[in-house]
């Protein structure tokens, strides 16, 4: 197979994987779109579940008040129908007393039972108010889980289709090359191939050595750029007749490569300046 098909299959093969890796990460991420109005619901059902207990709480000291009052009222009323038959001064001043009491722990039960009975009506009021709300949640959460399946339904099928069509656009390609170039997409948000223009990698930008714009101008094979690993291609420039490039001026890997043992030669040579002029300080 020409080179020039070749490229053109891989173009048409990066589009689809990139749209693959788009919809899968779209059916991944889809459950976490719920997590936060799932997460509210569950908040809402244990702060209700809280209160309803406190709101039960309430109830039993309610009654249990009205009891206490009731007896209360009894014992009062009890002393004083006593008063009719008491025949000395010093029965009626502890019957007095006893009243006097009974009267005070009445009182004193009503004003506990009415702050009681106003918080009751609080709770009800707030369990009422977070029951309608906790349905609401649940209907909102129930009818989005809907729509989330329809919508995952929906990328399935759009993937099932995206896989046939890498599919048939595949035969012809280098099974280690379409494997690369699947790890390019992916790491490289979905751009695996780029091409050069003059000898600059239009992808990371970088100037390429002459050898590698050479080899992509020749479009005789697969030509990786060696700083971001993308597949590289030729695209002419009408403004440039001869785009081949000298080594001597365009550089190579191996210059890189020296360029950057000069400059570690001549650190570590300024170290060891720095180094002398220590120790002739020091003496």
């Amino acid at each position: 197979m020409v080179m020039t098909e070749v490229l053109d299959k891989l173009k048409a093969l990066q589009d689809i994987l990139a749209q693959k890796n788009s919809v899968e990460d779209s059916i991944q991420n889809a459950p976490k779109l719920l997590s936060t109005q799932e997460e509210l619901l569950s908040r809402l059902k244990k702060g209700y579940i809280e209160k309803n207990e406190q709101y039960e709480s309430v109830r039993a000291h309610i009654a249990d008040l009205k009891i206490q009052l009731l007896d209360a009222e009894a014992a009062r009323e009890k002393s004083e129908k006593a008063m009719d038959t008491i025949t000395t001064q010093r029965e009626y001043e502890a019957l007095d007393k006893e009243i006097r009491d009974a009267g005070e722990r009445e009182q004193q039960i009503r004003k506990d039972l009415q702050k009681e009975e106003h918080a009751f009506q609080e709770l009800d009021e707030n369990l009422k108010h977070e029951e309608s709300l906790i349905t609401q949640q649940e209907e909102e959460l129930t009818e989005r889980k809907t729509a989330l399946a329809a919508d995952i339904d929906s990328m399935t099928a759009e993937l099932d289709s995206l896989t046939k069509a890498e599919e048939e656009v595949s035969p012809g390609i280098n099974p280690e090359t379409k494997f690369k170039l699947e790890r390019i997409i992916k790491s490289k948000q979905g751009v695996g191939i780029v091409a050069i223009h003059g000898n600059v990698c239009t992808g990371c930008h970088m100037i390429l050595p002459a050898q590698f714009a050479n080899e992509v101008r020749s479009g005789d094979k697969i030509v990786y750029c060696p700083y971001c690993s993308r597949i590289l291609y030729y695209v002419e420039n009408p403004g440039i007749e001869n785009e081949y490039f000298n080594e001597e001026d365009a550089g190579s890997l191996s210059d890189l490569d020296d360029f950057i043992e000069e400059e570690d030669d001549e650190d570590d040579g300024e170290d060891e300046e720095e180094s002398d002029d220590k120790m002739d300080y020091d003496e």
